[in-house]
């Protein structure tokens, strides 16, 4: 300390400012710190440190620093003798607080962005005194985000302690923020005395709460859109198995818990090697092979003996899912188990001050369209796709031109598995993988294959998008299991008006 002290004789720290925060009151004290953090002398952070530690000490009008048995002069920076009669200059938890933000201040000047950016939020209750150096920092700064959260903390200050003219214009620069706290600020002044200003504040609230609200519809019609894809994720496998061979099958859920199960245990492989972050490039594939092949099995062993038998096939598939449910929780145990997010897609993207947009959900939607694609691909361009509508539309006939209708069967049956182990892959990554996953979505499945058409993929597609949009929306007014009732009411009635869905499949065996 006098070591420091005595390193910087020769520039003196400005005698107003050091008498108000040794005899001032608890503003005058304030507005020394202020002062003191805007002359930038690195002796007033060492002497607002010693303040805020009890260490500054006044004997008459002379202003010391105590530290043991030493005393230095505050304004000469030069040793003391020590007083006899001493008195402490006592900071209260208001003045330390003022204090620690304006020790921070001082990093505004630092080399380093994180720094910097620490010490600018730091100031955002900071006293109008330090206006001068926010003033200075805005001068030098060239970070646009930095600059910002300057800019909006000095309109801020004048906004309280200015003119008229600074108030006014302080107030348009708030306006033209995007920060939500701005809203705050003005709300203060909304019913200032002064008609001029009190007429701008409250034309500034109307554009913030505008765009505030813009930015809510907007995080609202994104959330329809990711649940949307997870629901269409959950559902396409489900389309393609109900939709061909009229199987309700109750164990799809669990399908999607394998696939889930299958990324926690590609991600263990990856876990301490560099290439983490890419552990879904092997994940994906993985999922669809393993849930695949067991949508195969379960075909070939349970299902075959039981089509043209719904009820018996129903009751079947429920069993397995029990059976792969205890299956899991014996290898894995009952807890649910930690499935990390890559790098890429942790975070987000900040589009509107109160809009951020999860890099986790947008890689899921453009992997649900990406999944979509290939199918369409699949079904459209492949002699397997063609094999799949043929018996779709007419498996009988279907049969007598030579297509191997059991063995389709067997491939639909596994390609639709491997879109639920897919699924399984996404849902990972946006919640809590545990042996009940499949649960969550099996009824939001079949809702969505029924709603669009039993056997439609652009059917699949709608009924996902405004189902999720649905819920959403309905989420917000009313709450979720309020939302979750009102739209299974209202598939109900629609399923009694249209029994085939949105869209309807065409066909000579389904037309008679």
């Amino acid at each position: 300390m006098a070591a420091f002290f005595l390193s910087f004789p020769a520039h003196a720290l400005d005698p107003a400012a050091v008498e108000k925060l040794a005899f001032g009151d608890g503003d005058d004290k304030i507005e020394a710190i202020g002062a003191l953090v805007a002359e930038g002398d690195p002796r007033a952070a060492e002497l607002l440190q010693s303040f805020a530690e009890g260490e500054l000490q006044t004997s008459g009008r002379q202003m010391l620093v105590v530290r043991g048995d030493k005393a230095i002069d505050v304004l000469s920076g030069k040793p003391a003798a020590l007083p006899a009669e001493r008195e402490d200059v006592v900071a209260n938890n208001r003045l330390r607080g003022a204090v620690a933000g304006a020790l921070g201040a001082f990093k505004l000047g630092s080399r380093d962005r994180n720094e910097r950016l620490s010490a600018a939020r730091a100031l955002a209750d900071a006293n109008a005194a330090m206006l001068p150096l926010i003033r200075k920092a805005l001068e030098k700064e060239t970070d646009p985000e930095i600059h910002g959260l300057l800019d909006l903390i000095a309109a801020g200050m004048e906004l309280k302690d200015g003119s008229k003219e600074s108030r006014l214009a302080a107030i348009r620069k708030l306006e033209a923020s995007g920060n939500p706290n701005t809203k705050t600020l003005l709300l203060e002044v909304a019913s200032d005395p002064d008609e001029d200003i009190r007429r701008e504040a409250q034309h500034s609230l109307r554009a913030i709460e505008g765009r505030l609200a813009l930015g809510e519809w907007l995080g609202l019609a994104f959330a329809g859109v990711s649940l949307g894809s997870i629901l269409l994720l959950a559902a396409l496998g489900l389309a393609i198995t109900y939709g061909l061979m009229g199987v309700i099958n109750m164990a799809h859920g669990e399908l999607i818990m394998i696939g889930a199960y299958t990324t926690y245990v590609v991600q263990g492989f990856f876990r301490n090697s560099p290439f983490f972050d890419w552990y879904l490039v092997a994940a994906a594939p993985a999922a669809f092979v393993v849930s695949g092949l067991v949508g195969m099995a379960l075909e070939r062993s349970v299902i075959r003996w039981l089509y043209g038998r719904p009820l018996e096939t129903l009751l079947a598939t429920w069993g397995s899912s029990l059976v792969l449910i205890q299956a899991v929780r014996t290898i894995f145990g009952a807890q649910n188990v930690q499935v990390e997010n890559p790098a890429f897609m942790s975070g987000g993207i900040q589009v509107m001050s109160n809009l951020v947009l999860p890099w986790n959900r947008i890689v899921i939607v453009f992997f649900a369209l990406g999944v979509l694609a290939g199918m369409w691909l699949l079904l459209s361009r492949t002699r397997l796709g063609l094999y799949i509508r043929g018996v779709t539309q007419n498996r009988a006939m279907a049969d007598c031109v030579g297509v191997p209708t059991a063995r389709v069967d067997t491939w639909a049956f596994g390609l639709g598995s491997g879109i639920a182990g897919l699924a399984g892959c996404a849902l990972s990554q946006v919640g809590n993988v545990g042996p009940e996953l499949g649960q969550g979505y099996i009824v939001d499945s079949f809702l969505v294959v029924v709603f669009g058409g039993v056997g439609q993929l652009a059917g699949t597609v709608y009924a996902a998008l405004v189902l999720g949009f649905a819920n959403k929306l309905l989420e917000s007014w009313s709450g979720a299991v309020l939302a979750k009732i009102a739209v299974l009411v209202f598939i109900i009635f629609f399923i009694q008006r249209r029994p085939q869905g949105l869209f309807a499949l065409k066909g000579r065996a389904i037309e008679a």
